[in-house]
């Protein structure tokens, strides 16, 4: 039923990885697709460009790689990737329709291996599988130290591997040490000699029940993880993993905040954040032009397709330019010219705020441009400091303009206690009086994971019944207040 095509607007190819197969696939379609019709592949290893080739002007025209980021319902990215003659229409077409309809973080990219994502995603998990070995860590410390306390998901690095799946990432790297033969960190990309045995042994992570974890059942039936160890290549007991450095970070409730005290950590924690910023920013930097021209696209892909809170450029603002340049010294190797280039025009950092929007340095140009995109929406943290017009321990509100305040909650989680509920109302009683409207919006993870059930315990242990009363009544008033207040409330 291929004549069906005829009717749609928008045809994905996601036949097997191979470019004899695909242009087959291509080749049929055109037979019956209708011009002017979307067609994009899937694809995340083969050139763009070999694919479209022989195939009419207006298959060229509207042909382009769309990558999607597995699972896709979960992970926001969405690389575009134009061929020689995809019109620029098609590219700003689907780079609003991936942002606004699929909820998706649109990034443009070249038509180079792996793309960007996988390209850095990809050199990120090698480097560690290189370091493991070379600093004598376990598979356990590792993931501990590439997990939430650095705003990375919970599988960190090798629970990720596992879930991913062993053999995917080795296709991935492979394509890229057979395709990059140019990347100064090729060798890099050779897989480590634990790794062949994994492939060997099929130890390829969840689908065939184990890979650098296993799950087993002991004596009595209950369910035990055991952790690989890398230098027997044999299953053990899970060891615990504890570092001084991170105990540091404990009372730093934003990420952004931790990196400058784990690099400078006086144990092998420490050791192992300078070593592999180092390694990451010096790759990150020799990326571009090659992969892109835009460092905040390289950023952008790492936190849509690999669930990183910061990006590489954004790790590097945090522990500082000139100390990032001082890991990557002591690592053996050398940044990119233009960020040379970029300290000696005055500039300090990859990244700036002003009046409300982030600006980055822009390389070709040399100077610090706006990044797009930012006009149709307000980023509070670019805000905050200027617009602050109350403040108490669980809530800011900002004056947005147009007559309209801002209630952005700041406690733990976002709980709502009574410091949150206080906030509330003070904001009410501003906005009824001098202003036209309230909001209440925050950027974090979570809008808030309900009320503070920490504290309505304590009042039930000391058996506080009356206060308990009056907390379950006041949020009960404040809820009502914010329904019926004289100002629209939006939440």
């Amino acid at each position: 039923d291929i004549a069906k095509v005829s009717k749609v607007d928008w045809i994905i190819e996601v036949v097997v990885e191979r470019l004899d197969i695909k242009k087959q696939v291509f080749e049929n379609l055109e037979k019956y697709r209708t011009p002017g019709t979307l067609i994009t592949s899937n694809t995340s290893g083969i050139p763009i460009k070999f694919m479209s080739e022989g195939r009419s002007e207006d298959f060229q025209k509207h042909f382009c790689g769309t990558h999607f980021f597995n699972p896709a319902r979960y992970l926001k990215l969405f690389e575009i990737i134009p061929g020689p003659k995809t019109s620029t229409e098609v590219l700003e077409f689907l780079n609003g329709y991936g942002e606004k309809f699929l909820g998706k973080t649109s990034v443009v990219a070249k038509d180079t291996p792996a793309f960007i994502g996988n390209r850095i995603g990809i050199f990120s998990i090698q480097s560690l599988f290189h370091m493991v070995k070379e600093m004598d860590m376990t598979v356990e410390e590792v993931d501990k130290l590439t997990g939430p306390v650095i705003g990375r998901p919970k599988s960190a690095t090798f629970r990720t591997v596992d879930v991913v799946g062993l053999d995917t990432l080795v296709h991935v790297a492979n394509g890229i040490y057979d395709n990059c033969t140019d990347d100064e960190r090729h060798d890099l990309f050779k897989l480590p000699d634990f790794i062949s045995t994994m492939m060997e042994n099929k130890w390829l992570g969840s689908k065939t029940g184990q890979g650098f974890y296993k799950k087993s059942k002991d004596d009595k039936g209950k369910t035990e993880i055991l952790t690989l160890d890398l230098d027997t290549m044999e299953y053990r007991s899970k060891k615990s993993a504890k570092f001084g450095t991170l105990e540091l970070t404990k009372t730093i409730d934003k990420v952004v905040d931790r990196f400058a005290v784990l690099v400078g950590g006086k144990d092998k924690a420490g050791e192992f954040y300078r070593k592999s910023f180092g390694q990451l920013f010096a790759y990150v930097s020799h990326r571009i032009p090659e992969i892109t021209d835009e460092l905040y696209k390289i950023d952008d892909a790492m936190k849509a397709g690999f669930g990183w809170e910061h990006g590489p450029f954004q790790i590097w603002d945090a522990v500082g330019v000139d100390k990032g340049l001082e890991f990557i010294k002591a690592e053996g190797l050398e940044a990119a010219a233009w960020v040379h280039e970029m300290k000696a025009s005055g500039n300090n950092s990859f990244y700036a705020v002003k009046d409300g929007a982030t600006y980055y340095y822009d390389i070709p140009k040399k100077s610090v441009e706006k990044i797009p995109g930012q006009d149709s929406f307000i980023i509070l943290d670019n805000i905050r400091k200027s617009k602050e017009v109350f403040k108490n321990s669980g809530v800011v509100v900002e004056d947005l303009g147009d007559g309209i305040l801002n209630v952005e909650f700041q406690s733990k989680m976002n709980t709502i206690g009574g410091d949150v509920l206080a906030g509330l109302n003070k904001a009410i009683d501003m906005a009824e009086k001098d202003f036209q409207g309230l909001v209440v919006g925050n950027q974090a993870a979570n809008f808030s994971v309900g009320a503070n059930i920490g504290m309505i315990f304590m009042m039930a242990v000391e058996q506080e019944y009356d206060e308990l009363n009056m907390a379950i009544k006041m949020f009960q008033d404040t809820m009502m207040r914010m329904r019926y207040s004289a100002i629209p409330t939006i939440s």
